[in-house]
């Protein structure tokens, strides 16, 4: 017997800085659709997704809630997994970037790469966002700050997150070596990037402008994975995360089977805003290791809001547990799939959220399955028999429209087009429908003509099971609901032949239809998701409510180290309205400088010239706005109004609280 013909798809790997969105849920929910549709074909499919775990933001994050990076990775993974759990996302593997078989796996591929010379030491200077783990050029930011001199001292990247200077010793990757082949690869494979536009914006804004060579370590971040041979740096994002495709299959380890019967993937789905590193960093790394590139790469839109993109700061972020638990799991991903058209972007509202539950859900195919299974109940004691040969018009007509529903399902789903696909099942549903009225079977069975009549109602029937068989990729449970209604089993492959005919029936319905899809009250419905979503706006807080934490132990307090400090300079950091920057005498004989956000309250800041007051002293210095920060100056809040927290002369310079 043949072996199975294979199928790897792939999630992005998220970033596990927060809550995931709806927007989230939707490259995941499209993966999980193709990958059983995959799996109903015959396929042997194998299908992963999992987060990318490591980062300075990370260990900014795990800092602010006071617990270790693998302590805060460890939470959030367990919620994403939960999440998928609820959407029924059928992944054969969560790879996480912190799984030490992951861990072995990069450092092996890291010290290959250098070994052959891929890869070499310099030093790395650019603009750094922490928000987006992103570095840019000065031409890339969206907006820069200037000294007086006309000196770049900071800036904003694209995503209007601030950046700061950073200069390190860095490993690069000799990714300009690679450009050219990189270009007839896609010259050869004019399938590998879709849509098309991205491998034309691929070209003409990132390799022929010239290619640079990438920083692919850091020696500023600890919580990440170490070069083998020089520990001081850790590996960055590019080679730890986007290796997870290779390394999840045990490329690297002593097990690499899975890798050899799936690699290459078939395809990896990405948001759009990840493209360039999936379609010039991925491939070329592939290319230095001599493995084969995966076949597809599609770049979907993004799920907007009318007023941009999907944000809990801007109060317009829809999270998948509420719809999912106020209207089910089928009308959230039954949604996402039909609404957005896959590789453009899709505008979330809730009133076509409503819309689509009611008309497409409740009224076209809700409706046509409870009419049906009461009509054969009412008319033929609940028995559907097989399906004939001789049909009328109607009948050839409907039998003529599922074979081409059929066929342009398996084309738009074989493209990822999942809209397309949703929109030739709902013309069989709407084809069905129409066949009610055409064939009036209540005129039938008041005219006792008992053959058409049974030959209607089991034209209605078989039409139900192909939709069920159809959607069943993208709606998980309903489909199921619909076979037992059908008086089905939808665990006897017999029943699941993907065919007008195909079965052979002879089986009851149940007695009682139950809409699987109840109408919704508009206005109730949209009034409750648009409250949903204001309560998702993070509630802005004072500073004594941000202060605010768990009890510590006298240990915990320990940790602090808490001196008196005299003011010896004190002036506004150019490029910003809000940092104060002062030089501070802690009796130690050297100054310190520590940065402030306190300029607003201090517009005349040459009154705190020569006060004493309290800093934390041991606190990791950091860079704002190109300087360092080497401590944190202690205020009280009250009514909006922020106050240094200033003490009496009595206390001596660099005297400790405690």
């Amino acid at each position: 017997m043949a072996d199975k013909k294979t199928f790897y798809i792939t999630t992005p790997i998220y970033y596990p800085s927060g809550k995931l969105t709806i927007g989230n849920a939707y490259t995941t929910v499209a993966a999980d659709s193709m990958a059983r549709y995959k799996r109903a074909q015959g396929y042997d499919t194998f299908f992963l997704t999992g987060d990318d775990e490591h980062g300075l933001k990370i260990e900014q994050k795990a800092e602010a809630q006071g617990i270790k990076p693998q302590e805060y990775v460890d939470k959030m993974a367990d919620s994403y997994k939960k999440l998928w759990k609820m959407l029924d996302i059928s992944y054969d593997k969560f790879i996480r970037t912190s799984d030490p078989e992951h861990v072995a796996a990069v450092q092996k591929i890291f010290e290959k790469l250098l070994k052959q010379g891929d890869i070499y030491l310099g030093e790395y200077t650019g603009w750094y966002s922490v928000e987006d783990e992103e570095y840019f050029t000065e031409s890339q930011l969206a907006e820069v700050y200037k000294d007086d001199d006309g000196n770049v001292i900071g800036g904003k990247a694209p995503s209007g997150h601030e950046v700061r200077l950073v200069k390190e010793p860095s490993y690069f990757f000799k990714m300009s070596k690679y450009a050219d082949r990189l270009v007839e690869y896609y010259k050869e494979h004019p399938d590998f990037i879709l849509p098309h536009s991205r491998e034309k914006e691929m070209i003409n804004n990132f390799i022929k402008p010239g290619l640079e060579d990438l920083s692919v370590t850091r020696t500023t971040v600890d919580w990440g994975i170490p070069v083998p041979s020089d520990p001081k740096h850790v590996v960055y994002v590019w080679i730890d995360a986007l290796s997870n495709y290779i390394t999840a299959l045990g490329y690297g380890s002593d097990d690499d089977s899975l890798f050899k019967k799936y690699w290459p993937a078939d395809v990896h789905l990405v948001g759009k805003e990840i493209v360039r590193f999936h379609t010039i960093y991925w491939p070329i790394m592939l290319m230095a290791l001599g493995l084969p590139l995966p076949k597809q790469i599609f770049g979907h839109g993004w799920v907007l809001m009318k007023d941009g993109k999907m944000s809990k700061s801007k109060g317009n972020a829809v999270y998948p547990e509420m719809i999912v638990e106020r209207y089910g799991l089928d009308a959230l991903r039954y949604y996402l799939m039909r609404e957005i058209p896959f590789g453009s972007d899709g505008i979330f509202t809730p009133e076509d959220f409503v819309e689509r539950v009611n008309f497409d859900l409740a009224n076209d195919l809700g409706n046509l399955l409870n009419r049906t299974v009461s009509m054969i109940n009412q008319y033929q004691d609940g028995m559907v028999a097989p399906v004939v040969k001789d049909q009328d018009e109607f009948g050839e007509d409907l039998m003529k429209t599922a074979k081409e529903t059929i066929a342009e399902y398996e084309k738009q789903m074989d493209a990822l087009h999942f809209s397309q696909a949703l929109d030739a099942v709902w013309k069989l549903i709407s084809r069905a429908n129409k066949y009610i009225d055409e064939t009036t079977p209540w005129t039938l069975n008041k005219e006792g003509k008992k053959e058409e009549l049974s030959r209607v109602m089991t034209n209605l029937a078989e039409s139900l099971r192909l939709v069920a068989i159809l959607i069943s990729p993208i709606m998980t449970q309903n489909p199921v609901q619909m076979f037992k209604q059908l008086g089905l089993d939808w665990n006897n492959a017999d029943q699941k032949k993907l065919e007008f005919g195909g079965f052979g029936w002879n089986v009851k319905v149940t007695e009682k239809p139950t809409p699987i899809f109840p109408r919704l009250k508009n206005d109730v419905e949209v009034k409750y998701i648009k409250e949903q979503m204001k309560k998702a706006k993070p509630k802005k807080q004072t500073r004594s409510e941000q202060k605010q934490e768990k009890h510590i132990t006298i240990d915990d307090f320990d940790k602090v180290k808490i001196q008196v400090g005299q003011i010896l300079s004190v002036e506004p950091v150019k490029g910003s309205n809000k940092l104060l920057m002062f030089k501070l005498d802690f009796g130690d004989g050297q100054e310190r400088q520590i940065l402030s956000g306190i300029r607003k309250f201090y517009p005349d800041a040459s009154e705190l010239l020569d006060k004493k007051v309290l800093a934390v002293t041991n606190l990791k210095p950091r860079k704002m706005l190109g300087h360092e920060s080497q401590g944190m100056l202690l205020s009280s809040e009250k009514n909006g109004e922020v106050k240094l927290a200033i003490v009496s002369d009595e206390h001596a310079n660099g005297a400790q609280l405690g």
